[in-house]
């Protein structure tokens, strides 16, 4: 009984809390299940380029080119077998300034848009399935379900192997997307900023507001990731992009772009905020030089690099410019035999080969102290003699080989040159080192994997950029004058030093080597997508990547 009248108790209403506590519960379900919904990715598809389907095959070029004879047309083909895929036709001037008044009309409206929308979409990019999303479970989504389609589209037309394509292109492209929706709206929230005593009634507050136009000139080698991740930091700024994607890779950028247009279109925005506009190097002098672009990203040459900053000065459109390197891995005498066998070599082959070394923060040189370079030579030579090359997109090659071709043959006669003249000034040839024709794929673009030792820092080949499978390893006395091999070229984008992580002169390494990011017994660690990416000297300027990418756009 006196339990009983406990619960009926006028002192305290247990049916009124219960009710209360309730209703929370239900409105907090439906709250939760609304903002979740707000940004609930929707389901899509991409039509597959035929190219890429199971069993086709393509007229085999006699002299695989992007150009034609006669034809304006881009010619696209795969450098790994020369294999016709299509024609392109590039963007003139009238439709480089029809692209920008469609950019800048759909960007009035995007501009508007929440950090929740902006999020919608990226999710949806990064959930797109075959079909809806309601009927697909998690498991089989963006990279597994699509993951195969995206490298072999990225295989075909860079001819880099599948590993490349998984590792360098999609999941690179995968945590951009995972970075900017978790923590974008972090790095772009207004701000206040500190005042001074005489101001100290003023309230300061920094903004980050969109751009409007934003154009980004982008390389060839991560056709894939190269595309998406100027569109993704550009959407979540509110502004609206032209692509401008190498001639090399026009075939895949125009699939590559659209999955991000269509994913606009299934998120009920203008597919018009990304404009892919591939054309000829004489026709991209108007896009930089365009004053409707409030903003310019270049990936690629110094010497481009020289052109693009000139024409957008003509409209003093700011630019971001990620050029080239010469990046060096210094390695100390403080690690052990087994270490460097074991952990340094492995990292050394990937910084090197890695998309047949066309990867601008790739490993061009290692720069040893004496013990350590005695070990290096056989070690390298053992492990780069092995190395095969062809297609992976082959059926009989696809789990034997390592290397994919080089993107064209216009580098081929310079690089063999550049070796002759440094076997002529003392470096020693291990392996590779002449042109060489596949004997299944004649029309492909191969170079074999190379290796050149005794090099020195006054040699050609050791001040040039190569972008090729080509380990060059040069000896220091010392960690002084391994920092100054190390800092003798003109470019300093990336580095690598690597020791026994108690050796003091990793810590003298990394202060004293002039290079816009430095890996500690790692290579490309600092290609993490929260960090700012970016060099120093030749290597360009400005970052992109992490909050300061963001700003920056």
């Amino acid at each position: 009984m006196e339990l009983s009248g406990l619960f009926l108790s006028r002192d305290l209403p247990w049916i009124e809390i219960c009710i209360a506590a309730f209703c929370i519960l239900i409105v907090s379900t439906i709250a939760k299940s609304f903002f979740r919904d707000e940004e609930a990715p929707v389901g899509y598809t991409v039509p597959l380029p035929e190219q890429a389907k199971p069993g086709w095959t393509g007229k085999t070029l006699d002299e695989p080119s992007i150009k034609i004879s006669g034809s304006s047309a881009i010619q696209c083909y795969n450098p790994a077998t020369g294999q016709l895929l299509g024609y392109v036709n590039p963007a003139t001037p009238d439709g480089i300034d029809r692209a920008v008044v469609k950019a800048a009309e759909a960007q009035k409206e995007w501009a508007k848009t929440t950090f929740k929308q902006r999020r919608r979409v990226l999710r949806t990019m990064l959930n797109w399935p075959r079909q809806p999303v309601d009927n697909l479970p998690p498991s089989r989504r963006f990279n597994l379900d699509n993951q195969d389609d995206i490298a072999t589209v990225a295989c075909l037309d860079s001819g880099k192997t599948r590993v490349d394509a998984m590792l360098g292109e999609i999941l690179v492209t995968i945590e951009k997307l995972k970075w900017t929706i978790q923590h974008g709206e972090k790095a772009l929230r207004p701000e206040q900023r500190p005042t001074n005593f005489l101001m100290m009634y003023k309230y300061n507050e920094v903004r980050w507001e969109p751009l409007g136009v934003l154009a980004a000139c982008v390389s060839w080698n991560y056709p894939f990731h190269n595309a998406l991740s100027p569109i993704i930091s550009t959407l979540f700024t509110g502004s609206a992009l032209l692509l401008k994607p190498s001639e090399q890779t026009a075939f895949s950028s125009t699939y590559f772009t659209s999955i991000a247009r269509a994913a606009l279109t299934a998120c009920s925005h203008s597919p018009n905020l990304i404009q892919s506009l591939p054309c000829w190097p004489q026709t991209a002098n108007h896009l930089t030089s365009h004053p409707g672009v409030a903003h310019i990203t270049f990936i690629g040459s110094r010497p481009v690099a020289h052109t693009v900053c000139a024409s957008a000065a003509k409209s003093i459109t700011p630019v971001c410019v990620e050029l080239g390197g010469k990046d060096p891995a210094v390695i100390l005498d403080s690690l052990t035999p087994c270490d460097l066998e074991h952990k340094v070599v492995p990292i050394l082959m990937k910084g090197i080969f890695t998309s047949a070394g066309q990867n601008c923060i790739g490993i061009e040189r290692i720069i040893a102290c004496p013990r350590s370079y005695n070990l290096l030579i056989p070690l390298l030579e053992t492990r780069i003699r092995t190395l095969r090359l062809g297609s992976s997109l082959s059926a009989n090659e696809e789990k034997t080989i390592d290397i994919g071709p080089l993107i064209s043959s216009a580098p081929i006669p310079k690089l063999h040159n550049l070796i002759t003249t440094s076997l002529s000034l003392g470096a020693r040839l291990h392996c590779g080192g002449k042109p060489y024709t596949h004997p299944t794929h004649p029309q492909g673009h191969y170079f074999p994997p190379t290796f050149l030792s005794a090099i020195t820092p006054t040699m050609p080949i050791a001040q040039t950029e190569l972008f090729a499978p080509i380990a060059l390893l040069m000896c220091a006395s010392n960690t002084n004058d391994a920092i100054k091999i190390a800092n003798s070229t003109p470019y300093a984008l990336g580095a690598s030093v690597f020791g026994d992580p108690s050796d003091p002169d990793i810590e003298t390494c990394v202060s004293r080597i002039e290079a816009g990011m430095i890996s500690v017994n790692d290579f490309g660690a600092y290609y993490a997508t929260g960090l700012p990416f970016g060099g120093r000297k030749g290597s360009g300027y400005g970052r992109f990547g992490g909050e300061e990418g963001l700003r920056g756009i």
